[in-house]
């Protein structure tokens, strides 16, 4: 079983009833290997939510493994960052965080952010 790693992108899908990866999300989390990159977790909590969405967002989020980030991660999320820029691809801070959670745990990462396609070549990621 696979460790996967959601972005913001696929989880706003997801939420909103118009993911095809629905049941992919479903089954992980049935199975208990989705991890939370910490910055995901802002993302999606600082969308427009009611009290009540926020509340039920905050308790299925409390439920996921979150992904440890100390110095060392930043310093690899910079070291990504860099490598990519040298190749001609601008990936933001947060979007290079996620990619380097996934890297980190060998996981999966889902996503409808184009730009971890022209990345994940370059770095090993993988891609759900």
């Amino acid at each position: 079983m696979n460790a996967l790693v959601i972005d913001t992108s696929a989880w706003v899908s997801y939420f909103a009833g118009r993911s095809v990866s629905a049941p992919l999300i479903e089954a992980a989390l049935d199975e208990g290997r989705v991890y939370l990159p910490p910055v995901v977790a802002a993302e999606l909590l600082s969308g427009k939510l009611t009290t009540r969405q926020r509340l039920e967002l905050t308790r299925l989020l409390d439920d996921l493994p979150l992904v440890e980030v100390g110095r060392a991660r930043w310093y690899q999320v910079g070291r990504l960052r860099a490598g990519l820029r040298s190749r001609g691809l601008s990936v933001s801070i947060p979007d290079a965080h996620v990619a380097q959670c996934a890297l980190d745990l060998a996981a999966e990462l889902l996503t409808e952010d184009g730009i971890f396609a022209l990345a994940a070549p370059h770095v090993g990621l993988r891609l759900a």
